[in-house]
C-alpha cells in the first residue's frame, strides 16, 4: 500500500474496485491546512473522467499494468486478435476493450496494450494515423484556400470532414483522439 505522494502520471489506481489510470496530477501545499494532492483520473474500463483529491500521505493501492507494443493481425469475428513483435504470443481483445480504436486501426499497424493479471484492459493508439480516402464527393477545381469541408470515408469505414480539394485515393493524417483531419500524405 503506497500513499498519494506517490502517484505520478500514468499510474493505475484501485478505487472501489474499479482501475482509475492517472492523467494529471497536482500536489498543493495551501498557506493554511494541510497538503493534498489534486488528480484528474480516467476510468481505465469506461474511459469516463472524473476530478479526484486526496489528502497528503492517505493510503491508495497502486495496480501493475503491463503495457506492450503490439501488431494488430485480424478480426476473427468476435475479438481482435494481436501479435507481441518479439516473442509471437496472439492475444484476443474485445470489442468493448477496443471502442473507437476500430476506426483507425488497420492490420499490421502497432498499438500499445495495457493488460491487467494477464487480460487486456485498455488500448492506446498512436496520436495520428495515415488512412486513405476511399470515397468522397468530387473535389472542386480551384478551391484551394476556402474553408469549406466535406465528408470522406476512410478505408476503416470511418467518415470524417475533409476539404474541399481532396479525392477519393489521396492518404491523410488522422488525429486518433478527436478523429479530425490533420493534412494530406505524399507518397
Amino acid at each position: 500500500m503506497a500513499t498519494s505522494n506517490d502517484i505520478k502520471n500514468g499510474s493505475v489506481l484501485n478505487l472501489d474496485g474499479n482501475l482509475w489510470s492517472v492523467i494529471e496530477f497536482q500536489h498543493v501545499k495551501p498557506g493554511k491546512g494541510g497538503a493534498f494532492v489534486r488528480t484528474k483520473l480516467k476510468n481505465v474500463l469506461t474511459g469516463k473522467v472524473v476530478d479526484k483529491t486526496f489528502n497528503a500521505g492517505a493510503k491508495v493501492e497502486f495496480e501493475t499494468v503491463d503495457r506492450r507494443d503490439m501488431q494488430y493481425l485480424y478480426f476473427d469475428g468476435t475479438s481482435y486478435v494481436f501479435m507481441d513483435p518479439s516473442s509471437f504470443d496472439q492475444i484476443p481483445v474485445s470489442e468493448a476493450v477496443m471502442g473507437d480504436a476500430t476506426d483507425y486501426l488497420l492490420e499490421n499497424e502497432s498499438a500499445v496494450i495495457g493488460s491487467h493479471n494477464g487480460n487486456p484492459i485498455f488500448l492506446e493508439l498512436p496520436g495520428s494515423v495515415v488512412l486513405e480516402v476511399t470515397y468522397t464527393e468530387p473535389g472542386l477545381q480551384g478551391d484551394r484556400s476556402s474553408g469549406g469541408t466535406k465528408p470522406a470515408t476512410l478505408e476503416t469505414g470511418k467518415e470524417i470532414q475533409v476539404p474541399l480539394f481532396l479525392e477519393a485515393g489521396t492518404k491523410v493524417k488522422v488525429n486518433t483522439s478527436t478523429g479530425e483531419y490533420q493534412s494530406r500524405v505524399n507518397d
